[in-house]
């Protein structure tokens, strides 16, 4: 079985490559190493799946239509994990068409391919942003969505793509809506590691909202857990369906920072006003997920924290 993974030098593309080529699986990773955060951080993960005998990496943007082409022509792909966009609900303000390139335009042509190649499934990265300011927690796939800036309408126009393919070309789809997922490996850009690397590089830490957003923090380790799950059991999974990818259990930022604090994480604060951008509460429903994988073996998320941060102890801090 070969699955391809876009993305694949990303954090999720990365630590789901990372876990099925421990299971023996053959990797075919796609990414164009764009310099949205640290590029060798990326460099560093792909070192990591290079070790591996059953891992092929092409570095291609998905926008090169050709070139993407010519990769489904050369290599027999069953599943598709599709992780690659541009990132970041701030940045999407400031470059909207990036989003519209890479998350639009990169998702077509990747359809297209799978629908040209009778792919087995497409399993794709949705986002919780789609559901905009909706408060209706905890939020379900049926809910109204409201996307609130272009990064967030970029993932929403996937789905629609993702629907109307498999209405007139029964391409199997599953869009996955991820909440905000942290751990090892993480993205620098996202709050804990970014409080952590402001602590022992010794910058400011900018809270916005004074601290007042609650996320439905996921962890990596259950993530990895459940995609695999859901790669298991894909014969019974609905032809096209989006699912919540979350633990249901959102934690005020104010109390993930005190628990940093306890670990002597505690860098200088300064409170600021909202982002235009940000949603203030994400709190996701993950009822419809659990009854398909059966999965009840969340991480405490104290653990989890720790463990982000003895990781960024032992690979990020330069020994001298």
């Amino acid at each position: 079985m070969k699955i391809l993974i876009t993305g694949v030098a990303g954090f999720i593309g990365f630590s789901f490559a990372k876990y099925l080529l421990e299971k023996k699986y053959n990797i075919i990773g796609l990414d164009n190493l764009n310099d949205y955060y640290d590029v060798n951080l990326k460099k560093r993960r792909l070192k990591q799946l290079s070790k591996s005998n059953n891992f092929k990496f092409y570095k291609v943007d998905l926008t090169e239509k050709i070139k993407i082409e010519k990769i489904f022509k050369n290599n027999k792909i069953d599943f598709i994990f599709h992780f690659a966009a541009q990132a970041g609900v701030r940045h999407s303000i400031d470059h909207p068409r990036k989003y519209i390139d890479s998350n639009i335009l990169g998702f077509y042509n990747l359809i297209e391919n799978v629908k040209n190649h009778n792919i087995k499934r497409l399993f794709y990265a949705s986002s919780s942003s789609v559901y905009g300011e909706n408060k209706n927690f905890p939020l379900n796939e049926k809910e109204n969505i409201f996307p609130k800036n272009i990064y967030a309408l970029s993932k929403k126009i996937n789905e629609e793509i993702g629907f109307i393919f498999n209405k007139y070309y029964n391409t199997k789809l599953t869009g996955l809506r991820f909440f905000t997922v942290y751990g090892e490996w993480g993205r620098p850009d996202m709050m804990m590691m970014k409080y952590i690397d402001c602590f022992y590089k010794k910058k400011l830490f900018y809270l916005n909202n004074y601290g007042n957003h609650s996320r439905d923090f996921t962890y990596i380790g259950d993530v990895v857990n459940i995609l695999y799950l859901l790669l298991k059991k894909q014969k019974k999974l609905k032809d096209f369906d989006l699912l919540n990818i979350c633990s249901n259990q959102p934690i005020n930022l104010k109390k993930i920072i005190s628990f940093m604090k306890k670990n002597k994480i505690n860098p200088k604060i300064k409170k600021i006003s909202l982002q235009k951008a940000d949603i203030i509460k994400t709190h996701g429903d993950n009822q419809k997920l659990l009854k398909i994988i059966k999965y009840n073996k969340f991480s405490n998320w104290q653990n989890s924290v720790e463990k982000t941060i003895i990781w960024y102890q032992k690979n990020m801090i330069k020994k001298n």
